[in-house]
């Protein structure tokens, strides 16, 4: 009788860590097909930036956690009337001094985040805060402050510039949380007026 006992109870403990191991499985999958919803190809910059998708979920969650403690708040209609009106004038500044324009279009972007609630602190810190809220276009924003770097070394072109621009105004617009009605694309002042500012639309840009 005691060694039936002992039976019954050590296929008792298996079921149950195999009823665990399987719930932890699950429990994994369903976390990495949120995750990779939620950020699209943030999620796949992690993953190959820390080479170990356990590390890199991880990192996403805690992320979502950081963000989840900021008293993130919407533009006022004032508020935002005046951001977009600061950002016109940036616009029709481009011809002239387009590395101006471009160092103005960051601090801009950085003063709307301010404004909503986000502390702006280094640049990864700044990148993946925004991810968390903005995944499809905080690649623009990455890409944009590296060509920003580079102009205040002095080493970008004009055309880089312009794309710089173009990439701010994407998550300028998403911080703003505009409508087409709003805020219309606007054609990007050139000397020869060939250059046709690419339309936003939410999740990417397109011509």
């Amino acid at each position: 009788m005691d060694n039936q006992l002992m039976l019954i109870i050590g296929v008792a403990v298996l079921v149950i860590i195999l009823a665990a191991a399987g719930a932890w499985a699950y429990a994994k999958i369903i976390r990495s097909r949120r995750l990779k919803a939620k950020f699209g190809p943030e999620y796949n910059q992690t993953v190959e930036r820390l080479r170990n998708r356990e590390l890199a979920e991880t990192e996403l969650q805690e992320r979502e956690r950081r963000v989840k403690r900021f008293h993130i708040v919407p533009l006022s209609m004032q508020d935002g009337s005046q951001y977009r009106e600061k950002w016109t004038a940036v616009q029709s500044r481009f011809v002239d001094a387009p590395k101006g324009a471009v160092e103005e279009a960051h601090q801009l972007v950085h003063e709307v985040m301010k404004k909503r609630g986000y502390p702006v602190t280094g640049f990864e810190q700044v990148a993946a805060d925004l991810s968390v809220e903005y995944p499809l276009v905080v690649t623009h924003y990455r890409a944009a402050s590296r060509i920003a770097e580079n102009s205040r070394k002095g080493i970008a072109e004009t055309e880089e510039l312009r794309q710089a621009l173009v990439y701010y105004r994407a998550l300028f617009e998403e911080l703003l949380e505009t409508t087409e009605a709003e805020f219309k694309a606007e054609p990007l002042p050139t000397s020869k007026g060939r250059f046709r500012l690419k339309k936003v639309i939410r999740g990417g840009l397109r011509t």
